[in-house]
């Protein structure tokens, strides 16, 4: 058996002498942070083996939800400096480029819940950043190509920031059920 691993939140920045964070960037930051928590508490008290295992009728298990969310979020992020090339065409992918994706969600063998936290916990701690110091959340960028968005559209970086809240919030739910089915705990009530 493996041993348990604890939730931990992720440090906190020190910041120094600056001004506090208000307003949008704050707001976005707050949502962020709350829904990081709520998906990273599914795995509290969790060994490897429980983190990897599948509950339901899903591929889904916690761990691979979380590297999932951690990639999807690292993606984004870089999309907001980068552009499209930063996520590539998805209508030029591989069956071996979809099975790497597909690999997001599972716990593969070597890897640890730890490992996939502390992962999660540095994605967050650079989205976190980029979201202080973005000179302007109103930048656009083009979409890239994807079946699944319409052709020539752009995101700003403040619609970025929401799909990841979204994203985020959408799979700690899925990661409380799967908890729930895990061993009955959940992450409210």
């Amino acid at each position: 058996m493996t041993e348990t691993t604890p939730v931990h939140e992720p440090a906190t920045h020190d910041l120094g002498e600056a001004e506090p964070l208000t307003g949008e960037r704050a707001d976005l930051l707050e949502t962020l942070a709350k829904h990081r928590h709520f998906l990273r508490l599914t795995t509290r008290d969790l060994d490897d083996e429980q983190a990897g295992r599948r509950t339901t009728a899903s591929e889904l298990c916690l761990g691979g939800l979380i590297k999932h969310v951690a990639a999807v979020e690292r993606n984004w992020a870089r999309f907001i400096v980068e552009g499209p090339s930063a996520m590539g065409d998805f209508t030029t992918m591989t069956e071996a480029d979809w099975a790497r994706r597909v690999d997001e969600f599972r716990m593969l063998p070597g890897e640890t819940l730890a490992g996939v936290l502390e992962d999660y916990a540095e994605v967050a701690g650079r989205t976190d950043e980029l979201v202080r110091t973005l000179p302007d959340l109103n930048a656009a960028q083009p979409l890239p190509k994807a079946p699944w968005f319409e052709p020539d559209a752009q995101w700003s970086a403040r619609r970025v920031l929401m799909h990841i809240i979204a994203e985020t919030a959408q799979h700690a739910g899925h990661a409380d059920i799967i908890r729930e089915s895990l061993d009955g705990a959940k992450s409210m009530g």
